[in-house]
């Protein structure tokens, strides 16, 4: 299994590579044509803005473009400025080209994505409804309904074989208590930590599956935010700090079986120690935003090449067109899998550093 993960992650890589480069030099060659040659009319299709804008979060959620023509669907703007709240919906500002109360949406320079005070230039603080924000408040709920129907499930049906959602969750519940739970955190102390962990794997495996599904409501790039990513680092982080028993700190200020002179008179091996508390977190925020964030640019890299090369031949762009759906296509299927087993890998890493944290001193 770690052979074959470990080979899918390579294709993954060289993907991302030939995907990244392949536009980079569509973009060196748009700009120096710019520079040398006439050009048309038609503006050039720039695969960078566009892999870039559905990545990163935004005001309103796009559906599709006809044309020129945005399908969207609005979300709340909830502005708090010069001690005011001022509440609208995203689509007064028609996609960021008009000016509503004396608010701009940006949509280049270095505020793009921000909204911005006309009248001051001031950012005032943005507690609006995002994208992302939208994703997650629909995905906790779809969850919160999920479990409390399962657990609804088992009452009525106690000591009856599982039927219906109750028989497709019961062995991923069952696989995060006894392969994840019970063997890094111990038989008698893993209950306490069991709903932090469930709620932590289904939260990113279901939003991770969300951000597959190319049309609304799924496409949000939550768990590739490293905002949200950041939070459930922090909540491990806490959880593990405020768990930890004497023997945890004990081992960290005063490691036991370090020579002497790696303690004092310079203390090396407590410095490194604890360096790792706060990198253990940090390497959690970051392997599962860039695995997320690598995947959504593989497959939108991919389906940027039809317009590089339809804008420069018809024929070509059709031609392209087949190898990128099939590599799409592809990637998609591998993407399920690596959702998947993110999930697995930031539960079973949380899991891990609070039982070192409450381990017993032997």
């Amino acid at each position: 299994m770690k052979i074959k993960y470990k080979a899918l992650n390579i294709v993954r890589q060289i993907a991302l590579i030939v995907g990244v480069l392949l536009i980079s030099t569509q973009i060196s060659f748009s700009n120096e044509s710019d520079g040398h040659h006439p050009t048309n009319d038609k503006e050039a299709f720039d695969a960078g803005k566009m892999i870039i804008d559905h990545v990163i979060d935004a005001h309103e959620w796009h559906v599709m473009t006809i044309g020129e023509t945005h399908v969207s669907v609005p979300l709340p703007i909830i502005i708090y400025d010069e001690g005011n709240f001022v509440v609208f919906m995203s689509s007064k500002f028609h996609h960021g080209h008009d000016v509503y109360k004396g608010y701009k949406l940006e949509i280049d320079g270095d505020n793009k994505g921000k909204i911005v005070n006309i009248e001051t230039g001031v950012l005032p603080l943005d507690l609006s409804i995002t994208k992302n924000v939208a994703a997650m408040l629909m995905s906790m709920i779809f969850i919160s309904w999920l479990f409390i129907s399962i657990a609804r499930s088992y009452t009525k049906r106690k000591g009856k074989a599982p039927k219906g959602m109750q028989s497709l969750l019961e062995p991923l519940i069952l696989f995060i208590r006894d392969d994840v739970a019970k063997p890094s955190i111990g038989e008698k102390k893993y209950e306490k930590y069991m709903p932090y962990l469930l709620t932590l794997f289904f939260f990113i495996f279901l939003n991770n599956l969300f951000g597959l599904i190319p049309f609304f409501p799924g496409g949000a790039n939550l768990t590739g935010n490293i905002a949200v990513t950041g939070v459930m680092a922090v909540f491990t982080f806490l959880i593990t700090s405020f768990s930890a028993n004497k023997n945890y700190w004990v081992h960290i200020v005063n490691t036991p079986g370090v020579p002497w002179w790696l303690k004092m008179p310079i203390p090396l091996m407590p410095i490194v120690e604890i360096m790792g508390v706060f990198t253990k977190p940090f390497v959690l925020m970051v392997r599962l935003f860039a695995n997320i964030t690598a995947g959504h640019i593989i497959v939108l890299g991919f389906m940027s090449l039809i317009f590089i090369f339809g804008n420069m031949n018809v024929a070509l762009g059709y031609g392209v067109s087949v190898v990128s759906v099939a590599f799409a296509i592809f990637m998609g299927l591998l993407e399920l899998l690596v959702a998947l087993i993110q999930a697995y890998v930031f539960t079973l890493l949380s899991a891990l550093y609070i039982g070192m944290a409450t381990e017993e001193s032997h």
